[in-house]
C-alpha cells in the first residue's frame, strides 16, 4: 500500500498549507482560543497549524554565524524554573531557547548546539552579571569581549535607590513619611513615562527629602556612562560619580559602586567602537516574551513557547 504525498497539504490532511499559514499569521496577533473561535475550529487544531507555520518560518530563516550575541534568562513559572534565551544582536532575532536552568552547563549547551565553526565568529557577548554565563562564555568563546547590558546594570542601581527609599521611610515618622509612602514606582520610573500627577508627586517627594533627592540625581546621571567613546573618559566619569558619594550616607549606592568596580571590564568594553551594538534589543525581547507568556496563560507546552520566542522577530510568510 502506498499513499501519494501532496505538497500543498498541511501535516493535518484536513487542511492545506496555505490555510495553515493563514492561521499562523492570525496567531501572531491573537490568542489560539480567539482564532479557534473566529474560524470555528478546535483549539488543538489551531495550535497544531500554528506550530507548522512557525516551523516553516524557522526553516526559511536558518541561523547564520552571529558576531554579537545577547544572553538572558527567562522565568517559566514560580519556583526558580529558568530557561536561557540567546539572541543575534546584529540581525535582531532570538536564535536559541533552552537549557535546564541558568547554570554554566545549560549555557554550554548553546555553544555545543551552535558548533565550533560558528562559535569562533562570535566577537561580543552581552549579558547580565551572572557568573555562570560569564564562565561558560570565557571557556567556549575566549576571543569574545564580554559586555554587561545597560538595563541590567541600571536595574541594580534602581534596587539600590529603592533601598534608600525604604531606609528613609523607616527613619522618618509622622507627616514626613506621607511623601514617601506608596511612591516606589514614581521614584523608579523614567520621568518621561510619568503622568502629570506622578511628576508632581515626584517633585514634592524630592523637595521634602534631601537624601532621596541626591540618590535620585545620582541614579539619573549614571546613565551617561554609556555615552563615552573611550575607556579613559568613561573611567574618569565613574571615578567622579563614585567620589560624589562621599558624605552622602548612601550605603546601598556604595555597595553598587563596589560591584561596578569588580565588573569594570565588562562595562568599559562598550566604549570601544567595535562593540557598539543595540543594548536595548535584549530588554525589548524580554518584554515581548513576557507578553507571549501572558497571552499563553496556563499553557504548559515548552516546545510551543520555544517556537513562539524564536519566531517572534521573523517576518510573516
Amino acid at each position: 500500500m502506498k499513499r501519494e504525498k501532496l505538497p500543498w497539504l498541511a501535516n493535518n490532511p484536513f487542511y492545506t498549507k496555505r490555510f495553515s499559514y493563514y492561521v499562523g499569521r492570525k496567531c501572531r496577533a491573537m490568542t489560539v482560543q480567539d482564532v479557534a473561535k473566529e474560524l470555528k475550529l478546535d483549539w488543538h487544531a489551531v495550535k497544531a497549524l500554528e506550530c507548522e507555520y512557525m516551523q516553516e518560518q524557522l526553516r526559511r530563516n536558518p541561523v547564520a554565524a552571529p558576531r554579537a550575541i545577547g544572553i538572558d534568562e527567562i522565568s517559566l513559572r514560580k519556583g526558580h524554573t529558568y530557561r536561557i534565551v540567546v539572541s543575534d544582536l546584529e540581525r535582531r532575532r532570538p536564535i536559541w531557547f533552552g537549557g535546564q536552568d541558568r547554570s554554566e552547563e545549560s549555557m554550554d549547551m548553546f555553544y555545543q548546539w551552535l558548533g565550533l565553526k560558528k562559535t569562533k565568529k562570535i566577537k561580543l557577548a552581552v549579558m547580565d552579571m551572572w557568573k555562570a554565563f560569564e564562565k561558560s562564555t570565557q571557556k567556549n568563546v575566549p576571543q569574545a569581549a564580554i559586555l554587561y547590558g545597560k538595563f541590567h546594570v541600571m536595574r541594580h542601581l534602581g534596587e539600590a535607590l529603592d533601598k534608600v527609599r525604604k531606609m528613609e521611610y523607616a527613619r522618618l515618622s509622622g507627616e514626613d513619611r506621607t511623601y514617601i509612602k506608596g511612591q516606589k514606582y514614581t521614584l523608579l520610573s523614567n520621568r518621561e513615562n510619568l503622568t502629570l500627577d506622578g511628576r508632581r508627586a515626584l517633585k514634592k517627594m524630592l523637595t521634602a527629602n534631601k537624601r532621596l533627592n541626591a540618590a535620585y540625581l545620582l541614579k539619573e546621571s549614571f546613565g551617561q556612562l554609556w555615552s563615552y567613546q573611550t575607556e579613559g573618559w568613561a573611567r574618569r566619569f565613574f571615578d567622579n560619580w563614585k567620589d560624589s558619594l562621599r558624605w552622602q550616607r548612601l550605603k546601598p549606592y556604595e555597595k553598587f559602586a563596589l560591584m561596578i568596580e569588580r565588573h569594570w571590564d565588562g562595562l568599559a568594553a562598550y566604549s570601544r567602537l567595535e562593540n557598539k551594538v543595540s543594548l536595548g534589543f535584549v530588554e525589548g525581547l524580554n518584554n515581548k516574551i513576557r507578553v507571549i507568556q501572558r497571552r499563553a496563560y496556563g499553557l504548559r507546552d515548552e516546545e510551543y513557547l520555544r517556537l513562539k520566542i524564536l519566531t517572534c522577530m521573523l517576518k510573516e510568510i
